[in-house]
């Protein structure tokens, strides 16, 4: 089973966008700053203010959320889910890319996180 932690700004909101939007499983809370969800076999560890994953570095930098790497979620109707997404307030970076392997779209977690939506084709 694959974990990945995002960084996220407010754990409430990413749980209404991963469970009730994209369909993920809450497994866990733990208090205000930590949920963990899943997805088929890859769970992601949602890591608010407060948790150990946002304080400061030795070397004094903060981690933060919404840098450009990326879980990929597989979907077969990209147009459907996008307009769910849409209905919903999240915001895309750019459109739907088109390549050799299928069509591809960018959306945004509450916090800035991307998420890659990836239909073959």
């Amino acid at each position: 089973m694959a974990v990945i932690r995002y960084l996220v700004d407010d754990v409430d909101a990413a749980l209404v966008f991963y469970v009730d939007v994209l369909g993920f499983e809450r497994l866990e809370r733990w208090g205000p700053p930590f949920a963990m969800v899943r997805h088929a076999d890859l769970t992601l560890w949602l890591s608010g203010p407060g948790s150990s994953a946002s304080r400061p570095l030795a070397n004094g930098r903060r981690p933060t959320a919404g840098g450009w790497n990326r879980l990929v979620i597989e979907t077969t109707d990209l147009d459907s889910l996008i307009a769910k997404l849409e209905h919903a307030g999240a915001r895309l970076r750019g459109g739907v890319v088109t390549g050799p392997g299928g069509r591809q779209a960018l959306v945004e977690d509450p916090s800035g996180n991307p998420v890659e939506l990836f239909e073959a084709g």
